[in-house]
């Protein structure tokens, strides 16, 4: 009956244990399942969050490179307009220095024009093209020769700051080119007078445009009589020159006791500088004597036409 009883309570006993560990067996696992759960979550968690930052690099180097590229055409773009802006605009500078240098030369020509209708000397309009390459520092060449009527020793003026001037005589004729020797050449001496005054003096030049001339030889009787500022004509003594051509002014007046003559010192009229335009005119025709032999020679033919 004990034995009995102790078997029964055994096998309760065994029945209640495999009950617990069955239970225990499946709390267990149901833990391990949703601890299993939770970390594959966290890997997931972790791969998408590093998948997110590669992802956003990756479109920030894209879109910085995209950006610098769009960028780097921008600047080429506005690169090429820029140039093609300034090119315009140094253009347009150009078109306007060229016709304001029109303008002027228009304005130049127009004044050598009224002087040259004004002159009453047979006349050769000429240009300065050139100097001398023996002699750079004086005499200089013209586009006008002997085709056009220059011939030796032509005197040759020019029409500056409103009034006529010398500028020289013509010492070399080619067909088409001249040699001119200004005033200011040492080899240059020309019979002048004071228009005021009258006296009368030899024009020397110094050999530089940039230095006085030098009228000597002029009577000591002159000497109250010259002041500063006096205007120097050519005399047309000598038969080169025509009388009454503007050479320059009374700059300084030089005069020694123990001299026989005085001398002065000329600033000349022409600023060869700036010289561009000259007249060589025929000193022994004028228009006047050209008018007086058309008139005789017209004369003449009618007389033997009749």
């Amino acid at each position: 009956m004990w034995s009995a009883n102790k078997k029964k309570n055994k096998k309760q006993y065994l029945n209640i244990t495999i009950r617990v560990f069955i239970i225990l067996m499946t709390v267990s696992f149901s833990t391990l399942l949703f601890s299993g759960f939770n970390f594959t979550a966290e890997l997931a968690n972790i791969g998408l969050s590093i998948f997110s930052g590669i992802r956003g690099g990756i479109h920030e180097v894209s879109s910085f490179v995209s950006r610098t590229v769009l960028s780097i055409r921008e600047l080429t773009i506005l690169r090429r307009e820029y140039n093609e802006l300034a090119e315009r605009i140094a253009r347009y500078e150009q078109l306007e220095r060229s016709a304001a240098e029109i303008r002027q030369e228009n304005s130049r020509l127009r004044e050598q024009l009224g002087f040259s209708q004004n002159l009453r000397y047979r006349h050769i309009a000429a240009e300065l093209i050139g100097r001398d390459p023996d002699n750079l520092f004086s005499a200089f060449v013209i586009n006008k020769g002997s085709y056009s009527g220059v011939a030796m020793d032509m005197p040759v003026i020019a029409y500056q700051d409103g009034s006529q001037s010398l500028v020289g005589k013509v010492i070399q004729v080619g067909v088409f080119e001249s040699l001119v020797m200004p005033l200011y050449d040492a080899r240059s001496y020309i019979s002048a007078r004071f228009t005021q005054s009258r006296y009368e003096g030899i024009i020397e030049g110094r050999g530089n445009p940039d230095i006085f001339l030098l009228m000597r030889f002029i009577s000591k009787q002159a000497r109250g009589e010259i002041n500063i500022g006096d205007i120097v004509v050519s005399s047309g003594l000598g038969g080169v020159y025509p009388q009454g051509i503007n050479i320059g002014r009374v700059s300084r007046i030089r005069f020694e006791e123990n001299e026989i003559s005085m001398e002065v010192e000329v600033q000349a009229s022409i600023d060869f500088s700036r010289l561009e335009y000259v007249f060589v005119i025929d000193a022994a025709i004028s228009d006047d004597a050209d008018a007086s032999y058309d008139a005789a020679a017209s004369y003449a033919l009618g007389e033997w036409d009749g």
